[in-house]
Order: structure tokens, then sequence, then C-alpha cells
């Protein structure tokens, strides 16, 4: 079973963390579903960016990603060439490391600070 390593982030993920996945499922569903509560504004409908992620390691072994979701990450905060949708990252065979950007474009908890 794949391992996704989670690098060390300030608000959701202090420690790092190493999670086990099940191929195909997605980033994002793999985060939530160990308490770290990645942004994820539009519902994974792959409306938003607030759920972008860096893939350090395994880059490659995730499914390719679609024109929609190209265009969205266009307008992600810190977009790197690895950078992926965590909703849309779908787990395949290799172990991944991936890091949560600093910030996301979150106009509702922008709001609230």
């Amino acid at each position: 079973m794949p391992q996704i390593i989670i690098l060390p982030h300030v608000e959701l993920c202090p420690d790092g963390a190493a999670i086990e996945a099940k191929t195909g499922e997605s980033i994002c569903d793999v985060l939530l579903n160990n308490h770290i509560d990645i942004d994820h504004a539009c519902d994974q409908a792959c409306a938003c960016t607030t759920c972008h992620v860096i893939v350090r390691e395994g880059f490659k072994s995730l499914n390719p990603s679609d024109d929609q979701e190209d265009d969205l990450l266009d307008k992600a905060w810190g977009l790197e060439p690895n950078s992926r949708l965590s909703c849309q990252a779908l787990v395949g065979t290799e172990d991944l490391v991936v890091e949560i950007p600093k910030y996301s474009i979150n106009m509702a908890k922008e709001g609230h600070r």
C-alpha cells in the first residue's frame, strides 16, 4: 500500500505525517480522512484552488491532470511544475511526498481573519 509523507505545515500538520493510502484515492480524501484539514472550498468539484499541493516525490505516479485542473492551477498561489489539486490527484502505486503550501486562495477563510 502506498504511503504519503506530508511535510510539516504550521497550521495543518505541524510535525508532518506518514499516512497509508489506497491506490485510486484522492490525496485530498487521504488528508481529510487522517485529520489533516486541507481547504477544499468547492467540496472537491475541481472548481477552486484551495486544495493545491506540491508533490515533491512520486509526481509521475499520479493520474494525469486534465485541462480543467490545469486552468485552475494557473490561479493557485505558489504554483510549481509539480503542483496538483489534491482533489483531482489520485494516488498511484508509489509513495508520495506532499507539501501543503503556506497559503491558499480562499476568500471565505481570508474574510474571517
